[in-house]
């Protein structure tokens, strides 16, 4: 089934159920009093409803709908003895003006039991609509009164009912049910005749053979400019659902007109043609958003700018949820949920779930953090702390890494957005150093002419920035004269850096070994010898030569000779 075929059989499976299911909303409770035994939180002053404009409307429509004609009376502002003797007729030619001669909305009827302000007309009061048929024409005006069983109620004026007779002569004359069937405008489906619902089911096939041919008329210069331009797909486009849909339900609407619907019918059938608009619209929308997000992703991947096609792909996942969050709030304004309640909870639910999912909030906006600086693009090579490795996707909640084990790595955004995060990749450059080690044996001029030779290897390379090569010796160390070598290699190719730097030691070992000396190896010397130890006599003399330097410094208890001879026996165990 296509989209346009789903579409539209939402649309005849809407005018099948919702309307005979208007019978049971909300709305009918005003009509039933409560169930014995049963508590409510807020009971109305008036058992009828009629404390809000809304309520006496809807009320009324109701009532007479069900042929509960002296219950409608009810709502009419007459005397106590008018309305026992004209009131159940007075409320049946009132039905039926309003539902063949209103050209209002009663979607925008107040809720509020003090109305809604409206310019140039006074408190007390609310006009909601003109009735119109032939030369006759009357406001459908509530008046708020005062009643002594009930309090403050609106009912429907007394202006308003002393025009009904003249608009009901007029509506009579001009009704297309004279001229049909008696069985198809005697019987009836929840309050309408049959004949309408028949009208209204036929006319889906007309509206949707319409609206395709509409759009095809549209499609002929959309088509021949997509040639021109070169765009072969756009050309070979058939017609889109979502237009199709929008199309069909339009004309669809336009053609009810001609129908004259019951009032209270035509309110719920304009609340369906407006939830069909609204899913039509917000999915062409959809599309529309995804079309333009996708090729502004694919001209970043083509310029290179991986980072800005992954940061298209989240924002076009984030602002897809919105036009569906959009539409359902849409959806449940058209039928006449309390808007600010909902937005309350949705903002206190928000609150809680912000509360809940912190890490995950937080690893969302890392992940826009990082692919907005595009510090790290897919595919590059990063190191992450201690760990190294390839880029390979950077997702809503981490960016996972194929590591040099050729493990995979996910790390959340959150730390990414916070740790040190060194790009390899990113280098214009890539730097040699190393510390060669000579030989101990190794003489000045054969050290000399080693450092010359290697900075002239270095500088003849054309792969090695030539006033960055820096070759010193930097330590005469125990077991090595050490050398130290640093220098650029001008590539970001790893592969290619590590065959020049191969390249760059292998003539190094070479002209080492020209010089004449050799490169370090760790080793250890030991050094053994047979003679006697210290020369007694030539100790003795040193001694002697201390102590006679050092007048007065021994001790008068202790002889000199008696210093002298402990101090050569301390020397000698030493």
């Amino acid at each position: 089934m296509s989209n346009f075929s789903r579409g539209f059989a939402f649309l005849a499976l809407g005018l099948a159920v919702c309307l005979p299911l208007s019978a049971q909303s909300p709305l009918s409770q005003i009509l039933q009093p409560p169930a014995p035994g049963t508590a409510s939180s807020k009971t109305p002053a008036d058992p009828l409803g009629r404390d809000t404009p809304y309520g006496t409307v809807f009320g009324f429509l109701q009532a007479a709908q069900a042929g509960n004609y002296s219950i409608a009376a009810q709502y009419l502002q007459m005397s106590a003895s008018r309305r026992q003797t004209e009131g159940d007729a007075l409320a049946s030619n009132l039905k039926f003006v309003m539902d063949n001669a209103y050209a209002g909305s009663l979607k925008n009827v107040s809720t509020q039991p003090e109305g809604a302000p409206q310019e140039g007309v006074p408190l007390g009061r609310q006009k909601l609509g003109t009735m119109l048929s032939g030369d006759a024409e009357a406001d459908l005006e509530l008046v708020r009164v005062s009643d002594p069983s009930a309090g403050k109620i609106w009912l429907i004026s007394s202006d308003t009912l002393a025009k009904v007779p003249e608009l009901y002569d007029q509506v009579g004359a001009r009704q297309v049910e004279n001229r049909l069937p008696a069985w198809v405008v005697t019987h009836q489906l929840a309050g309408m005749p049959l004949w309408q619902w028949l009208a209204l089911v036929l006319m889906i096939p007309v509206a949707a053979a319409a609206g395709w041919l509409l759009l095809v008329v549209l499609q002929i210069p959309m088509r021949w400019w997509a040639r021109r331009q070169g765009h072969a797909e756009l050309a070979s486009r058939s017609v889109s659902g979502p237009a199709w849909l929008l199309a069909g339900t339009i004309i669809h609407r336009i053609l009810e007109r001609y129908l004259g619907m019951p009032l209270l019918q035509r309110h719920y059938y304009f609340q369906l043609v407006e939830v069909a608009g609204i899913i039509g619209a917000n999915w062409i929308l959809w599309r529309v958003i995804r079309w333009f997000l996708q090729r502004v992703r694919n001209r970043a991947l083509a310029r290179g700018h991986s980072g800005t096609g992954s940061l298209m792909l989240l924002g076009e996942r984030i602002i897809k949820v919105l036009v569906v969050v959009m539409a359902i709030f849409f959806v449940l304004s058209v039928l006449g949920f309390n808007m600010s309640t909902a937005l309350a909870g949705v903002g206190i639910g928000t609150l809680a779930v912000g509360f809940g999912a912190q890490k995950t909030i937080e690893n969302l906006f890392g992940g826009v953090s990082v692919l907005g600086d595009e510090v790290i693009r897919v595919g590059d090579v990063c190191k992450f702390g201690d760990r190294t490795g390839t880029v390979e996707d950077i997702g809503l909640r981490s960016t996972r890494v194929r590591t040099e084990e050729r493990t995979l790595l996910a790390i959340p955004n959150g730390t990414v957005a916070t740790i040190n995060v060194e790009n390899l990749s990113r280098r214009d450059k890539m730097l040699f150093k190393t510390v060669l080690g000579l030989h101990l044996d190794t003489s000045s001029d054969q050290l000399r002419s080693v450092l010359s030779e290697i900075r002239r290897v270095l500088s003849s390379n054309p792969k090695i920035e030539s006033n960055t090569v820096r070759v010193r010796l930097i330590e005469l160390a125990s077991s090595a004269l050490n050398v130290e070598l640093a220098c650029y290699i001008l590539t970001q190719d790893f592969n290619e850096f590590a065959a020049v730097r191969e390249d760059v030691l292998l003539q190094i070992v070479n002209l080492v070994e020209d010089s004449g000396t050799s490169l370090a190896s760790p080793s250890q010397k030991l050094y053994l010898n047979q003679g006697s130890g210290l020369d007694k006599d030539k100790t003795r003399a040193a001694l002697q030569q201390i102590t006679d330097s050092s007048p007065g410094k021994h001790s008068p208890s202790t002889p000199a000779g008696n210093q002298n001879q402990d101090t050569e026996k301390n020397v000698e165990k030493k």
